[in-house]
């Protein structure tokens, strides 16, 4: 194995792309702890009443990683990317799924688990920022990327750069315009 986490993670990341089933077992001791961060940075943005655990959210996204069979893995800024994609789904399903509760009470529902996430308010924010992410991207898809991939995932400009296969400078620029755009787009909804 090579000296550099990163390159181990990239090289490995390759070598279960290809096949390799034992380089899944040797890779998510070196991926956990930045799982683990990327969940946090995600459950920092929730309410402090919620009762999903960052590593509950880790698991759950770990198993959907794990399912992505036909994903070609670039590298650690590629795998961290579609993770904190992954994460962003969890979070907006069981947000959807506590509106949905709160508008039809008496609907029965089938769920994998019967945790609450966030509180309603939390729950609506996210769904109006996703939705507004959404016409974003018919918009202009790379910007809705990069706030999803900075904003939800964490990663610097750097690593969003190198996930896109974009300069810096870009990333920097339609970070900000996202922003703005984003910024109205919210305003007006509220």
């Amino acid at each position: 194995m090579t000296a550099n986490p990163s390159t181990e993670i990239t090289s490995l990341l390759v070598d279960w792309s290809n096949g390799d089933k034992s380089a899944l077992d040797r890779l998510f001791p070196l991926v956990e702890k930045e799982l683990h961060r990327l969940a946090h940075s995600y459950m920092r943005r929730e309410n402090p009443d919620h009762t999903l655990q960052t590593t509950a959210l880790v698991n759950e996204a770990y198993l959907r990683l794990v399912d992505q069979k036909k994903t070609h893995w670039q590298n650690r800024a590629h795998f961290f990317g579609i993770a904190a994609q992954i994460m962003r789904r969890i979070l907006l399903n069981h947000a959807r799924d506590r509106h949905r509760k709160k508008r039809f009470p008496g609907a029965i529902q089938v769920s994998l688990s019967e945790v609450s996430v966030v509180s309603d308010k939390k729950s609506e924010e996210l769904i109006v920022l996703d939705e507004a992410l959404e016409r974003l991207a018919t918009i202009d898809q790379r910007k809705s990327k990069v706030v999803e991939l900075r904003y939800f995932g964490g990663l610097s400009v750097e690593e969003t750069a190198e996930v896109l296969g974009v300069s810096t400078i870009t990333v920097l620029r339609d970070w900000k315009m996202a922003k703005a755009w984003l910024s109205r787009e919210i305003g007006n909804v509220e």
